[in-house]
């Protein structure tokens, strides 16, 4: 063997192992940018809109459970459930009814709004009595006079007196109706429909919220 052929061979066991080592370091590297990469992915990936996770309260639940907690003292704190206030005890402005009132009763029988169909106290109560005023107390319909019209309010064919009810043109909704309200202190109670039973014809389409209940 020549020398030229012994200096090629000796070559060849330090040219295969820097060739080993290149080729595992090549695979390492390969390797810790794919674990990078599946870290990355699963920290961008996006949580299910509308769940909350945990240790997170859902804002809707929170929302309603604490106004069923503002409602409860402000309720005991309404003169008009036990009976009739006296004049000089009525409230004079917003700030001072919202004081009595739920927030329900207050957006109804300060604000004119209007509960929902089918959710009030008193939609499809059979008992007897007297529903009053929820604002001032004052005596208004009598369960005689109520009936089942079917449209998810109390519906009552007369008042106990038409002295007690003052009506109102209402143009709001694009429609044209007649509102009533408590003559005595103002509270919207709903309106009036002229397709009740007889003799009166008449059907008064009161909110539940307007109306405190004694029953006989």
């Amino acid at each position: 063997m020549t020398t030229r052929n012994r200096l090629n061979r000796s070559w060849v066991p330090f040219v295969a192992s820097i060739m080993a080592g290149f080729v595992a370091a090549v695979i390492v590297i390969t390797a810790g940018i794919g674990i990078a990469g599946d870290a990355g992915a699963r920290e961008a990936e996006p949580k299910p809109v509308g769940q909350s996770q945990p240790g997170q309260s859902q804002p809707g639940h929170v929302k309603k459970e604490s106004a069923m907690q503002n409602d409860e003292p402000q309720a005991a704190k309404n003169p008009a459930v036990a009976g009739r206030v006296p004049d000089d005890q009525l409230p004079k402005s917003d700030v001072e009814w919202k004081k009595r009132l739920t927030n329900e009763q207050f957006q109804v029988a300060r604000q004119k709004g209007t509960e929902r169909a089918f959710t009030g106290k008193y939609w499809d109560s059979k008992k007897k009595g007297t529903y009053r005023c929820v604002c001032c107390g004052e005596p208004l319909f009598k369960s005689g006079e109520k009936f089942d019209s079917g449209c998810g309010w109390p519906s009552f064919s007369k008042p106990l007196e038409d002295k007690k009810i003052a009506e109102h043109l209402d143009l709001s909704l694009g429609m044209r109706r007649t509102e009533v309200t408590c003559k005595r202190c103002g509270a919207h109670l709903g309106h009036v429909f002229d397709d009740g039973p007889p003799p009166t014809g008449l059907r008064y389409c009161i909110n539940s919220a307007s109306l405190v209940f004694d029953e006989e």
